[in-house]
């Protein structure tokens, strides 16, 4: 018997469900499909059969499907049971295979792992598939799609063999730097390089695939009564903060995370800001906190007097409803968010900037493992680029298509893996 242990979980939704979809994969998969059918279909057919225990008892019927290795989405044997959903179906259908040699149950991330480690992804494949279960948002969905679905990995793979391609042309002129008639490195050598450092460059300028998650913030400030909280409920679309006509009403940072139009926001309410004498101390901390926060937004809405918000602010003219409003010159907008009047406008625009400053739909995005790696294939070309002696120029491309392979997976540590595939669901 194989020392890889075959395991199985369930890898459809929790119970109770219209239909519970139990994954086996290993060298025993097979094996447990005779075991609990009593035969092993075709490959790749869905077949109907009748699944009983170890002591002959009926447990359910359920389709079974065989998928004999390597060509399977771990790389091994790989079996499905498509068997009713509830939760006493599952329970003795994943009891019976417990029971069986060589089985267990996978741990988290088990199944992707196996697929990575017989090479059917690749690392920047299974942390896309991860961003993809995770993902809340279109833009975040989107994204994560196209890194699973190896858009990173390819453009990592043609970097790399540009790297190859110019680490030749350096081992050619190693080759004859004995010989009297020596070589040069060719006058197109820097510019090849300089294109090769651009086009990474111009990746890792990309928002970080971490802002998908978090999204865009946006931070309401401006003094007591300026009627950020009530805005704060109009854009979120829920009563989070208390509303009152009493100043200092919101004394700390409420945070709400929502997605308008498939983007992802993180709006902050926060204190009211003010100079002189204080309530007590609480307010004075929730205005440092408020504080804090302006340095964090990627952008301020700002209530307050016209020009005492803070640089590169959006003015906002509140409460247009209210009698003695006094509008603003350089507002852009003007609005009351008890009524709705150009809220609506000002969420139009929010999306717009946020769709520019976050990944575009579809492209790939570097989470902070990924950007690190790439960042010291870009550091290497550089010095590459300016170095002279052709033995130093092909260490800084040797260091180069190392963090391309540390990248993709190529070379890496156990410890970062554990981590990774610990993000997975069981099952998965």
């Amino acid at each position: 018997m194989s020392e890889t242990p075959t395991i199985f979980a369930l890898s459809s939704g929790a119970p109770p469900a219209g239909i519970g979809v139990i994954r086996v994969s290993g060298p025993q998969a097979a094996a447990a499909l005779a075991a609990l059918t009593g035969r092993v279909p075709q490959p790749r057919r869905a077949s109907l059969a009748k699944l009983h225990d170890n002591a002959g008892a009926l447990l359910d019927e359920a389709l079974v499907l065989w998928f004999p290795g390597p060509n399977t989405a771990t790389g091994e044997d790989l079996a499905e049971l498509h068997c009713h959903g509830g939760r006493a179906v599952i329970a003795a259908v994943e009891g019976a295979l417990a029971a069986l040699a060589g089985l267990r149950r996978a741990e988290p991330g088990e199944f992707t792992r196996r697929a990575f480690a017989n090479g059917r992804i690749d690392l920047a494949e299974a942390e896309g598939l991860a961003d993809l279960l995770s993902a809340e948002t279109e833009l975040a969905r989107a994204a994560a799609l196209a890194n699973a679905g190896g858009a990173l990995s390819r453009q990592v793979e043609a970097w790399r063999e540009q790297a190859l391609v110019l680490s030749a042309e350096v081992e050619g002129v190693l080759d004859f730097s004995d010989e009297e008639d020596s070589a040069d490195l060719p006058e197109c050598f820097t510019w090849n390089i300089a294109a090769l450092a651009g086009e990474i460059g111009a990746w890792l300028a990309r928002p970080r695939s971490e802002r998908l998650g978090e999204g865009y913030r946006v931070v309401l400030a401006g003094p007591p009564n300026a009627g950020k909280s009530t805005l704060f409920n109009a854009l979120i679309e829920s009563e989070a903060a208390i509303t009152s006509p009493i100043a200092g009403t919101t004394r700390d940072v409420i945070e709400r995370a929502v997605a308008i139009g498939g983007v992802p926001f993180t709006f902050v309410d926060t204190a009211g800001l003010r100079d002189g004498d204080l309530a007590d101390e609480i307010e004075a901390i929730g205005i440092d906190r408020a504080r804090g926060e302006l340095a964090r937004a990627d952008c301020v809405l700002w209530l307050g007097a016209e020009g005492e918000g803070p640089a590169h602010a959006w003015e906002i003219a509140a409460q247009a409803d209210c009698a003695g409003f006094t509008p603003k010159s350089a507002a852009r907008f003007t609005l009351s968010a008890t009524t709705g009047e150009g809220v609506a406008a000002l969420k139009h625009a929010l999306v717009a900037t946020a769709r520019d400053a976050l990944s575009k739909p579809g492209q790939g995005a570097l989470n902070a493992r990924q950007h690190a790696r790439l960042a010291e294939a870009a550091e290497a070309l550089t010095a590459a680029r300016w170095l002279g002696d052709p033995l130093l120029v092909a260490e800084e491309l040797r260091r180069a298509r190392l963090a391309f392979d540390r990248l993709i997976g190529r070379a890496t540590t156990e410890d970062m893996l554990d981590t990774l595939f610990g993000r997975f669901c069981i099952g998965k």
